[in-house]
């Protein structure tokens, strides 16, 4: 019986780990700015302020290009290339979108009179939500460099491919439950 065959299926790709690990890291960054923010809520001079609405609809502008993201995963595994580039053609325009929407959530933020050199609740929400956005040009990034595969390269189904769009769709997937949980804590923190 050939081991090595039967030891390949059983173990996670040293890449995908690696990405995993990296995700995690990310989570353990980002739990521990919530956690600074809660702390430092309870320690008074905290400004009281809604979060603009732009917030909500880059929400939604996430939401919906994870859904094409996944979408174009499907359409590129069962060989519709049509679809397939289609898709992660508007994932990256929606993730576009999304960052163009931070930003106008920023500029929002400081019509209202939080700035970032404010008070430490508006503070917060500038660098955590910056920093996601960081994020998020890291996977539009990843988005493009699939962008060149899927339409300079020629098409077919390899392990390799998969791989690759399995990892970007993984991270993608990721930074948007990472904003969920984000716009989540800042809406029910106030």
């Amino acid at each position: 019986m050939n081991t090595t065959i039967t030891n390949s299926r059983n173990r996670i790709d040293p890449k995908y780990f690696t990405l995993l690990i990296g995700c995690g890291s990310i989570v353990m960054m980002f739990t521990a700015f919530t956690s600074a923010y809660v702390v430092r809520q309870a320690g008074g001079n905290w400004l009281e302020f809604k979060l603009p609405n732009i917030f909500a609809y880059s929400t939604v502008v996430m939401i919906i290009s994870s859904i094409t993201l996944h979408m174009s995963y499907k359409y590129y595994k069962s060989g519709n290339a049509l679809a397939y580039r289609a898709l992660l053609v508007t994932t990256f325009i929606l993730g576009m979108i999304f960052l163009v929407s931070q930003y106008m959530g920023w500029l929002a933020l400081k019509d209202i009179g939080v700035t970032l050199d404010g008070n430490p609740s508006g503070s917060f929400v500038y660098v955590i939500s910056a920093l996601h956005a960081a994020h998020v040009l890291g996977g539009i990034g990843a988005i493009t460099v699939a962008l060149v595969h899927a339409y300079w390269l020629r098409y077919f189904v390899s392990e390799k491919r998969t791989l690759r769009f399995k990892m970007l769709l993984t991270y993608w997937h990721f930074v948007d439950f990472l904003w969920l949980y984000l716009f989540i804590f800042f809406t029910t923190q106030r």
